[in-house]
């Protein structure tokens, strides 16, 4: 069944987490913020519990009931018989206070788990809830400025040399060398709270008068240690997520830089915004620096412990279309820096997302022209020949499922 227009105004949905930023996305997408909400994260997509609204002959209709409506002509027939609905799920994120340490589970055990969480009962919209759906959450952020970021186990030589170079820390070194990265992590996040005190309050006691006479820089692990104590550790009892701020390698990116985060590896935001698209998922598995629900024995069951050597996706430099390449089969991301009156052709296969980040951008396709200003977005169904024409400077990003 065709349908038409084959564009339409897509509007996202706002998480006022209390990580979030005040102004960033605010400013993005045009609104005031005159009570000063936190603005977390933007969503633009068709998860279940936070679908995005089109706009279909000026009445608005939730995205994910509108792919519902006409899947195969949404999606195209192979995406629609694979996923049954919008297989990915586009944000953009503004990191005012660090994240939790976080994994994600595979696409296996997410069946599995959210099954037996129904079994037992367990409320989709309970706080103790780990699995929110049945799908895994591989990710792919790109840094829209300076982005930090915790992204998996340091490689042996360099865990060694922090473990070394923290005297409070030597003595898990032959836990390390006996046991590995499993041993180590779970000494330090299972073990008896007392026993976590010992370690971290002295190394506390050292990091802290730094960090408030600002002599720590953010490339130091301390630093984002200093932080975590001073954000989360208010009741005299030291959050073991901590340690992972040394275990894990810290990453800077700079703007346009992008990395790639598949199930089973440990990570954590620190600070800054970027854009981030994932399967369509929101399951999050926490184990530390949050106020949300942490299970550590469930976190540790889908971890993989193994060094990590971090692949950056660099910028190239000037370029007015960078593809943002991963493995995962749920989505593809392209970025587009316009001049004015410059124009790009663009053939979709299956439903997109457009969304402009800055400038005013034209979209047009059959009969149908959209005009898009900063923060707004246009989603796209399959088999349609689209075209981006920008009135002024523009930066876009578009959401798509890889071509096959």
């Amino acid at each position: 069944m065709a349908i038409e227009p084959s564009i339409y105004p897509l509007k996202g949905r706002v998480q006022h987490y209390a990580w979030g930023g005040f102004d960033y996305i605010p400013q993005l997408l045009q609104r005031p913020n005159e009570e000063q909400k936190t603005f977390a994260e933007y969503w633009l997509g068709a998860h279940p519990a936070h679908s995005s609204t089109v706009l279909v002959a000026d009445v608005p209709i939730a995205l994910d009931l509108f792919i519902h409506q006409y899947p195969a002509a949404v999606l195209g027939e192979k995406v629609a018989k694979e996923f049954r609905t919008l297989p990915y799920l586009l944000k953009v994120l503004d990191v005012r206070q660090m994240l939790s340490i976080q994994v994600h589970p595979n696409k296996e055990s997410a069946v599995l788990c959210y099954e037996n969480e129904n079994r037992q009962g367990v409320s989709l919209s309970a706080p103790h809830r780990n699995y929110k759906d049945a799908n895994h959450k591989p990710e792919l952020m790109v840094a829209l400025g300076d982005f930090w970021l915790l992204h998996g186990f340091k490689p042996a030589e360099k865990l060694i040399q922090i473990l070394e170079a923290v005297p409070e820390f030597t003595s898990l070194i032959p836990i390390f060398e006996k046991e590995g990265y499993k041993g180590l992590y779970q000494k330090v996040m299972t073990g008896d709270q007392r026993e976590v005190n010992k370690i971290l309050e002295p190394v506390v006691a050292k990091i802290g008068p730094l960090y408030r006479n600002n002599e720590l820089q953010k490339d130091d692990e301390s630093f984002w240690a200093a932080r975590a104590v001073a954000t989360f550790c208010t009741n005299g009892q030291y959050d073991r997520g901590i340690f992972s701020i040394y275990f894990f390698n810290l990453l800077h990116l700079k703007k346009g830089q992008g990395i790639y985060q598949p199930a089973g590896l440990p990570h954590a935001y620190l600070e800054g915004q970027n854009v981030e698209i994932m399967a369509n998922s929101d399951n999050v598995l926490r184990a530390g620096l949050t106020d949300k629900h942490i299970d550590v024995p469930e976190l540790m069951k889908h971890t993989h412990f193994v060094a990590t050597n971090p692949s950056i996706i660099e910028a190239a430099p000037n370029a007015a279309e960078i593809h943002y390449e991963s493995p995962a089969s749920e989505f593809d991301l392209h970025a587009y820096t316009m001049k004015e009156g410059e124009n790009v052709a663009i053939q979709s296969t299956s439903a997109e997302i457009v969304l402009v980040l800055d400038g005013n951008v034209q979209v047009s396709a059959r009969n149908t022209e959209i005009k898009v200003e900063k923060g707004q977005a246009v989603f796209v169904i399959a088999d349609s020949s689209y075209g981006l024409s920008a009135s002024e400077p523009s930066v876009i990003f578009r959401a798509s499922v890889p071509a096959v």
